[in-house]
């Protein structure tokens, strides 16, 4: 018996139901058909196992189909076990105990996509662009639901089933929606929303409350459907909105990415905006802790599906800034080398660390993982350092901080002349510094626009990485200003 409670029992029953007749039809194959319960052994959950995978190569079903339903038939023959229906005179009885479906025999799941389900911000803003259209297909509620579903990331189900007042206030005044995770069976849950989603919700609330006059607000729907519903009790379904946003997204001009490429409508799906949120405010370097909040997750793990840079943007992003990378002097280092070999990137990972304002080889530092410099990090004064424009924000920080650090030390008239010189940045490394963030600036400044608008977003890629530890946002920092630094 499935222990789920909400509206989806039915599916989770249904889905049980569905394992167990695969097995039942695999077992058909034997003599007595599966009658006997005693005749059963091992040999019969090979067979089975055999005949799934023989299903999915020849493209009966996926492969999450088929670990579905392996899965639910392994729970299926768990828990008959545990009720005791395998008694004497019981429906199950002389089961053998060597009739059972193991983990093992249960198939790893995909590797997850490396490109994600998030939609990129130049389609989202082309759907929005298209939302009259959505409405003019279906109607004004359906439109509504994606509209709240992109603005604040709950699943489908939970913002087809929201209730008529199903916003509040805080503490402070802001607006709070109050929604139930059913999929974790958590009710009454709250989430901080903009005021825009709010004025949105409150517009639907009262086209609700126009709709069902007289009715109380306690037996109203936000989202109610137009057909046999006269009370204004019954939702949309999750399922039925899928379907129209679907024809809907298929009737709409292509989209296009910014470089021109037309986007897959196959990957817009409302299920898709969940991840575009999480994305947008993992991007915004909001951290995991508060993101897992945001998304109503136990788990961190949990989290780091719905996000990360993905590992072909990232090489790409890689390529192009190491393209752009200086030594000390502020000398181009690989300004001949367009793409590198797999062997070649391995090699500098595990031959450097990361400095302040970009990489040392030093081998001694190295080997204590970027804790014993001999040089007490004067990087601008070793060959063993190198850099890359995606640093040139730390760079030009760095400076500052050099040139505020000895003006206020020149002021103090507190500290002997001795304590004030040791504390004191050197000239020469004002001055190294100095050139090398004017020699990364002429640099980037001999690019043209298109070079260098891609020579930004492949260092925002790559600052991104460097935020976090592994895989969870942590700091918001300036994404790197690659205009040319103007004369003091």
């Amino acid at each position: 018996m499935t222990r789920v409670r909400s509206r989806s029992a039915s599916s989770h029953a249904q889905q049980h139901l569905n394992g167990l007749a695969k097995l039942s039809q695999s077992l058909r194959a034997r003599p007595d058909h599966g009658l006997e319960m005693a005749a059963l052994s091992r040999a019969d959950i090979e067979n089975f196992l055999n005949r799934m995978s023989f299903l999915q190569a020849n493209g009966h079903f996926t492969l999450n189909t088929r670990r579905a339903y392996l899965m639910k038939a392994r729970n299926a023959l768990r828990e008959a076990r545990a009720m005791g229906l395998t008694r004497p005179g019981s429906p199950m009885a002389g089961l053998p105990d060597d009739f059972v479906i193991t983990r093992r025999d249960i198939p790893k799941a995909a590797e997850p996509s490396e490109e994600g389900q998030d939609l990129p911000p130049e389609i989202l803003r082309q759907l929005c662009s298209h939302l009259d259209r959505f409405e003019e297909m279906c109607c004004r509620e359906l439109r509504v639901a994606v509209e709240i579903i992109i603005d604040t990331g709950r699943r489908p189900d939970e913002i087809c089933r929201l209730d008529l007042d199903c916003l509040t206030r805080d503490g402070q005044g802001k607006p709070v929606l109050v929604y139930s995770n059913w999929k974790e069976e958590r009710i009454g849950r709250e989430l901080p929303v903009h005021e825009s989603t709010a004025a949105l919700i409150r517009a639907q609330q009262e086209r609700v409350r126009t709709r069902f006059p007289g009715r109380p607000a306690s037996g109203l729907v936000l989202l109610p459907t137009g057909q046999q519903n006269p009370n204004g009790a019954k939702s949309y379904d999750s399922n039925y909105l899928s379907c129209q946003h679907r024809d809907w997204v298929e009737a709409i001009p292509d989209l296009h990415l910014d470089d021109g490429t037309v986007f897959d409508k196959e990957k817009v799906f409302p299920y898709a905006y969940r991840h575009s949120y999480a994305q947008r405010h993992a991007d915004n370097r909001v951290p995991i802790d508060v993101l897992a909040e945001l998304l109503d997750h136990d788990s961190y793990e949990s989290t780091r599906c719905y996000y990360r840079v993905k590992q072909v943007r990232l090489r790409e992003a890689v390529d192009k800034v190491t393209q752009m990378q200086f030594n000390r002097h502020g000398e181009r280092v690989w300004g001949a080398v367009t793409s590198f070999l797999d062997a070649e990137r391995t090699r500098r990972a595990i031959g450097s660390v990361v400095a302040p304002f970009g990489t040392c080889s030093e081998p001694t530092n190295v080997a204590a993982g970027g804790g014993a410099c001999p040089l007490r990090f004067r990087c601008v004064g070793c060959d063993h350092f190198s850099t890359d424009v995606s640093y040139l924000p730390e760079l030009r920080a760095y400076l500052d901080d050099l040139l505020r650090t000895r003006e206020r030390l020149r002021a103090m008239t507190e500290a002997d002349d001795w304590a004030r010189a040791e504390a004191a940045p050197s000239e020469e490394e004002i001055r190294r510094v100095r050139r090398l963030v004017r020699r990364v600036t002429e640099n980037i400044d001999q690019l043209t626009d298109d070079e260098r608008d891609q020579i930004q977003q492949a260092a925002a890629i790559v600052r991104k990485t460097r935020q976090g530890f592994l895989g969870m946002p942590r700091i918001r920092q300036p994404l790197p200003d690659l205009r040319p630094e103007r004369p003091a």
